[in-house]
């Protein structure tokens, strides 16, 4: 609050106001009122001066503000650049310098003798560093709208949609975002010159996979690749960006780090439209590496041949079938039908046309060779056999009299020959399949005392059964050996003899892969190693020069002694010359197997197996073929065995 107070007046005084200086509310500044100072004495004998109040207790509360007013600005400064400055120098730096990556070239896939099973070629792809979009509402609609009609592939609606998920002004804003790919050469072309004025919209050159398949069945084992989805960005991280593409099955899948080779980087310098105007500096990758495969192409042609042929026969159309080296486990050929061709799922496909094929009845998209689960029917009987063997159950002399089954009080176990084999030994139970002596080595059968469950069960185990074989290819299926604990818990039955009878003949709750019954095959063929059976052979650097082998190195040895694995290997032998599978004599080379029939329905054609090797003296091959729902084994199974081995062993 000011006022006047009236006072006496020096002259020393500097400044003074008086009263008569003062007309109307205003100041009188003419030389007349700025002259002579003199005193003067007002009538009211009192001095004027200006003064002002003030109240000292608002000091606090004015200071406590200002200091939490300061406080406040420290800490949001700190906050800015300490803890978020990493954040918004990214962003700031992003406006003008980048870091941009230069994507290494996918190694390609060869079979072992050289031949090229896919190739890399261009592909077209389209995305938007949302970063650069016009903040224009308008302006962003008008590139939207010109790059869905320049595409031809996706509508300006979708690409709203995948705009509005990022967040303005984000790191994730910075990263490129999906639109399309596989656009066609004209289309892309016009995009090209048009993208040059549209900042935020990048067209760019990648790679995708063509494969070239000399037959279909190769899709299993090949794979394919595919856009990469969210839970795979997650799971590998800053290996990958939104736009890339990754093995989804197979080879493909099983390989990705080998191939997918390490990826260089270069520092760039952008316009306002986010464009490429300098490299700042540059850091080179290193493309992927090349796999040889163990697999041969012919003999996969022929292969599929052969049990498609067997099919049209049937007018069935599910099967498969596996050649293998069992001296090393290197799979040769690997046949699962139906199949599909992986190029559709590389090129994209509908959702019409990914569910005509994901909900076929056939399952096209399923390999059984790995990931089918059968009960093994007959073909299991060497493995059972050599355990008798081993644990002094029985010897190479044992013999049984087969009457056409045994019959224990109300229930009978037939043999599949009525009347019966008569007497049998090992070698002739394994040539002509003979339930009742395995009826016998199982689960004994009056004062003879079988293998029992758990000893059955502990040799298939030995020989890879419930578990997997470790193939390089994803899927695998376990298999599965029950145990009377299981049947208890999950059945809530007691186990009976009949169950052990029925695991010693392949049936009943046991399953196995079709290519865990090629693994255990060979080794009868090569004298008593399991091998982990594979597909690579070899893997290459981006020149095709060799980095490094496979180990073939065998998983166990000696499960079975040398003498017993020869006696199985007889019986497998007689198989062929007297036994279930006589048509194979016809073969150029000795061949050694086994027939199996397996049941599964009740209402449906039993399963068709057959599994050998050859040459019997010195064995280079194994073949394991399933049919479902074929039939018996030695009609429908063994034919096609007769027409692969034929075919190999005269090129050969």
């Amino acid at each position: 609050m000011i006022f006047i107070k009236k006072k006496q007046f020096n002259r020393c005084d500097p400044f003074t106001i008086q009263e008569n200086g003062i007309k109307s509310g205003k100041l009188n500044r003419g030389p007349e009122a700025w002259g002579a100072m003199e005193p003067q004495q007002a009538s009211s004998g009192r001095k004027e001066i200006i003064g002002k109040s003030f109240n000292i207790n608002k000091v606090f509360k004015i200071n406590l503000v200002l200091l939490l007013f300061f406080i406040f600005i420290l800490g949001r400064a700190g906050w800015l650049q300490i803890a978020k400055g990493a954040y918004y120098h990214d962003l700031a730096e992003g406006n003008r310098i980048r870091v941009e990556r230069m994507e290494a070239k996918r190694g390609v896939i060869y079979d072992r003798s050289g031949r090229p099973l896919v190739r890399n070629s261009a592909n077209f792809l389209l995305y938007f560093i949302p970063a650069d979009l016009p903040k224009d509402k308008q302006e962003q609609r008008k590139i939207i709208q010109q790059v869905s009609e320049y595409s031809g592939k996706v509508t300006a609606e979708e690409i709203t949609d995948l705009l509005a998920e990022i967040e303005p002004g984000s790191l994730e804003s910075y990263q490129p975002l999906f639109i399309t790919d596989n656009i066609d050469y004209d289309n892309a072309l016009a995009l090209y010159l048009a993208a040059d004025t549209m900042p935020g919209v990048i067209l760019t050159n990648k790679t995708k996979r063509e494969y070239n398949l000399y037959s279909l069945s190769l899709s299993h084992i090949l794979g394919y690749t595919g856009k990469i989805n969210e839970a795979e960005l997650k799971k590998f991280g800053q290996d990958y960006l939104p736009i890339d593409y990754i093995g989804k099955t197979g080879i493909e899948n099983f390989w990705e780090n080998e191939m997918k080779g390490l990826n260089g980087k270069k520092q760039i310098e952008v316009d306002a439209l986010g464009k490429e105007k300098k490299v700042i500096n540059q850091e080179d990758g290193e493309d992927g590496h090349n796999l040889v495969l163990a697999l041969d192409i012919e003999v996969q042609k022929k292969l599929e041949e052969a049990v498609i042929s067997e099919l049209g026969k049937l007018h069935l159309n599910k099967a498969c079938a596996i050649a293998l080296d069992p001296n090393n486990g290197e799979i040769l050929a690997m046949v699962s039908l139906p199949s599909f061709n992986n190029n559709d799922f590389v090129r994209g496909l509908t959702q019409a046309e990914y569910e005509n094929i994901a909900l076929h009845p056939d399952k096209p998209l399923f390999n059984r060779c790995i990931s089918g689960e059968y009960p093994s029917g007959s073909v299991i009987k060497p493995v059972v056999a050599a355990a008798a063997l081993e644990e002094g159950i029985i010897n190479e002399n044992t013999s049984f009299l087969s009457t056409g089954g045994l019959r224990i009080d109300q229930w009978f176990f037939p043999d599949w020959k009525a009347g019966g084999h008569g007497i049998t030994n090992v070698r002739s139970a394994i040539a002509n399949s003979v339930n009742t002596f395995f009826y016998y080595v199982g689960g004994g059968y009056q004062d003879f005392t079988g293998l029992g469950l758990d000893r059955m069960v502990r040799y298939e185990k030995l020989f890879g059964l419930d578990a997997q074989t470790g193939v390089d290819l994803l899927g695998e299926a376990d298999g599965f050996l029950p145990s009377k604990e299981w049947k208890e818990t999950v059945k809530g039955e007691r186990w009976y003899i009949g169950d052990t009878y029925h695991v010693a003949i392949g049936q009943g709750d046991l399953l196995v892969t079709p290519l865990q019954v090629a693994d255990y095959t060979a080794v009868f063929a090569n004298g008593g190693a399991l091998y982990r059976p594979h597909f690579i052979k070899q893997v290459l650097n981006y020149q095709d020069q060799p980095i490094g082998d496979v180990e073939n190195k065998p998983i166990r040895e000696d499960m079975v002694s040398q003498k017993n694995i020869e006696i199985v290997r007889q019986g497998m032998r007689q198989t062929v010359t007297q036994g279930s599978a006589q048509s194979l004599q016809n073969v150029p080379v000795a061949v050694a197997g086994k027939t199996g029939t397996a049941q599964w329905s009740t209402t449906k054609n039993n399963h068709a197996w057959f599994t050998g090797f050859a040459p019997y003296d010195k064995p280079q091959i194994v073949i394991t073929i399933l049919i479902e729902q074929g039939g018996e084994g030695s009609s429908v199974a063994v034919p096609v065995a007769q027409e692969f081995l034929n075919w190999y062993f005269s090129r050969k």
